[in-house]
């Protein structure tokens, strides 16, 4: 999905997580978006990756009468039905009020399989499940059909409310790769071209951290220096990726801005990066605003050894911690009939 999504395309063969709510009907649309590495190395609200493996998933079908959105089943005890403040909801309404000729309401059951306040880009997913499920929803009522930029807009609304104004997760599950966020009013978006084969150890420790928290430990103002060696990484990130540098993507994954504030608040985190690099692994730091840690490796058996050197350092700090081995997904957010 690196252009748009294709309303009118047949839907995707679903992935194994697909699968029905066992409180929803039959018929409607599921959307699955997979989960993402936000700050993509020093790329601050700017680089975000969509990465194998797990995701979030919404089924979404017509209210017999209702109108507006209800949340059948939130997919998770602590996140709430309210719909004014459930990221599916607002997103699945933002998407319902660009085609108010419908009137007609909307029912959503979740299926979380990103972790809470985890830095894997959980709301974000759910945002973009949402909007496209609704999406195709509209559609085949004979409405028109959002284009990748009015996906993102919508998913925006909701991932605004719940978590911040950013687009590098939401864009990152919607369109898959890595992506560069240029801006935001209106979104300017785009892939980067990755020529380099990566793999990604995740690890997750039993701490969780809300992206306002993270976001609030951030300095104002940077020094002139610090802003060059920063523009400098992501320059070199980007252009990495695209001539196929492994080693320059190593060497670019300083990140000089975010990390440093941020790794106070991951306890185990500074030890966790230095095993994952003595055991091969050519970079590594949060993903998104933490817990999760990843590491940008160059094999899938460097990897490996890298997913268990962070899962014994942050187990030592005292934090039970799951651990798992990813590549860049590529196809961002799909779809297919209930």
């Amino acid at each position: 999905m690196t252009d748009h999504v294709d309303p009118h395309a047949s839907p995707d063969s679903s992935p194994a997580a697909l699968t029905h709510s066992s409180s929803a009907p039959q018929g409607g649309v599921i959307a699955f978006a997979p989960g993402s590495i936000g700050n993509f190395g020093p790329g601050l609200d700017v680089l975000g990756c969509a990465v194998s493996g797990p995701g979030d998933e919404v089924h979404a079908w017509w209210a017999d009468r209702e109108l507006g959105v209800t949340v059948v089943d939130a997919g998770h005890p602590d996140l709430p039905t309210d719909p004014a403040r459930n990221a599916c909801a607002i997103a699945a309404q933002a998407v319902l009020d660009r085609a108010p000729h419908l009137r007609r309401g909307v029912m959503l059951s979740v299926r979380k399989g990103l972790p809470l306040s985890g830095g894997q880009g959980g709301s974000g997913a759910s945002a973009v499940a949402a909007a496209v499920a609704v999406n195709q929803l509209v559609v085949s009522d004979g409405g028109d059909a959002l284009d990748t930029v009015g996906l993102l807009a919508t998913s925006l609304v909701a991932e605004a409310t719940v978590a911040g104004r950013h687009l590098d997760n939401l864009a990152a599950s919607l369109m898959g790769g890595v992506i560069c966020i240029r801006g935001i009013d209106p979104p300017d978006v785009h892939n980067v071209p990755v020529r380099v084969p990566l793999w990604f150890a995740l690890a997750h420790p039993a701490i969780r951290i809300r992206t306002a928290d993270a976001r609030a430990v951030l300095p104002q103002f940077y020094p002139r220096d610090t802003l060059i060696a920063q523009l400098a990484s992501v320059a070199s990130l980007v252009t990495a990726l695209a001539i196929g540098d492994a080693a320059l993507v190593g060497r670019a994954m300083v990140d000089h801005v975010a990390e440093p504030a941020r790794a106070a608040l991951v306890d185990g985190f500074v030890e966790a990066k230095r095993a994952a690099l003595e055991s091969g692994a050519l970079g590594a730091s949060l993903s998104g605003s933490g817990p999760t840690t990843f590491a940008v490796c160059a094999s899938e058996a460097q990897a490996l050894a890298a997913a268990e050197a962070m899962r014994w350092a942050y187990e030592a700090a005292g934090h039970f911690c799951a651990s798992r081995v990813a590549t860049i997904d590529f196809d961002g957010a799909r779809w297919r009939n209930a």
